[in-house]
């Protein structure tokens, strides 16, 4: 048997106000999307003038970060899985619509565990890094220091 964690309301509620707020001062008009680690909605929310495709794009990111326990930019960068020399060249195609693999998703890692995923998707690449990294910095400082939270934005579990 195994103990596992699981992230709730409440945390997912701490990490969208951070996520909503660095979005703000990044002058980003986000969709930020927070997921279990089966990769269900926990929380999802359009920034009033966002993009009416975030929500889907916000989705697709954060399931993709908590079902591969990665980053979702790490799929394409040179040398990645999803390139065209990659072993996951074309894995985007077998879920379409549901995995992404562009900057904006991240898992969330809390003692060596994945517990969900963050989904942002709105900004240019560095905005959406800079408010999924402050929704993963608000559940480190949410939780203290019983539990460790991975808040770095490359993140391969």
């Amino acid at each position: 048997m195994k103990s596992v964690l699981k992230l709730e309301l409440e945390e997912a509620k701490v990490m969208m106000e951070a996520a909503k707020q660095a979005a703000v001062d990044a002058k980003a008009l986000e969709t930020i999307c927070i997921v279990d680690d089966g990769g269900y909605v926990i929380a999802l929310e359009r920034m009033n003038g966002g993009r009416i495709t975030g929500p889907e794009i916000a989705i697709a990111k954060a399931f993709t970060a908590s079902g591969h326990k990665r980053s979702t930019h790490l799929f394409n960068q040179p040398g990645g899985p999803a390139t065209t020399t990659g072993e996951a060249f074309g894995i985007h195609a077998m879920l379409p619509g549901k995995f992404a693999i562009f900057v904006g998703g991240f898992p969330i890692v809390v003692n060596g565990e994945v517990v969900g995923g963050v989904g942002i998707s709105g900004g240019n690449g560095e905005q959406d890094t800079a408010v999924g990294v402050a929704a993963l910095k608000a559940l480190q400082s949410y939780l203290g220091n019983e539990y460790e939270v991975i808040t770095a934005a490359d993140i391969k579990k």
